[in-house]
């Protein structure tokens, strides 16, 4: 993928800024259509199918809004982010979704763009907006969900997936939340 070249290509410079990677992102931003956003709507709710329903209603409403619409605020965001990114961050960042994006290569239809559009996501929520890749409201089993206190994000399942080779948590700016019950 071609995201992926313009990534590592930037990881060569000494010092990135969030306006280096914004202007990448957007690149590929604009080669997500509405249609290619409504496949990606379809593949979430499938995904969706066997989890309990109050579950399901509530992931679904939090992805679609805050997950799969969030391409069209990477288009829009003519903001200046003049920040640095912390290299080694970005880097971990690149080598996860590159990695995620090989390991189910063969399994994904030629045109799917779910892969590029989670990338896309997760770096400009990641490194621009500085916000968890779950948004804030993101319900989980056990009447959890991820929440903000004190500036701080904090998810209930962070911990758990940290071990998991290809979880975007490694990246995420949540940290972890202790078992408390919040819906």
């Amino acid at each position: 993928m071609e995201l992926f070249e313009d990534l590592n290509q930037l990881l060569e410079k000494k010092e990135i800024t969030r306006n280096n990677l914004q202007e990448i992102l957007n690149t590929y931003a604009k080669t997500i259509g509405i249609y290619d956003q409504m496949i990606a709507c379809e593949a979430l709710k499938a995904d969706n199918q066997y989890v309990q329903k109050e579950y399901a209603e509530k992931f679904d409403a939090v992805y679609i809004k805050f997950f799969i619409m969030r391409i069209n605020d990477i288009k829009s965001d003519k903001k200046d982010h003049p920040e640095i990114i912390p290299h080694e961050k970005l880097e971990e960042a690149v080598h996860l979704f590159k990695y995620n994006f090989d390991l189910d290569k063969e399994s994904r239809k030629q045109n799917d763009k779910f892969p590029l559009i989670y990338a896309l996501i997760s770096l400009y929520t990641t490194f621009i907006l500085e916000e968890p890749i779950h948004p804030e409201g993101t319900p989980f089993p056990g009447n959890l969900e991820v929440i903000k206190e004190n500036n701080t994000y904090l998810c209930p399942v962070k911990e758990a997936q940290l071990e998991s080779p290809n979880a975007v948590c490694k990246i995420c700016v949540a940290e972890n939340l202790e078992h408390r019950t919040t819906i």
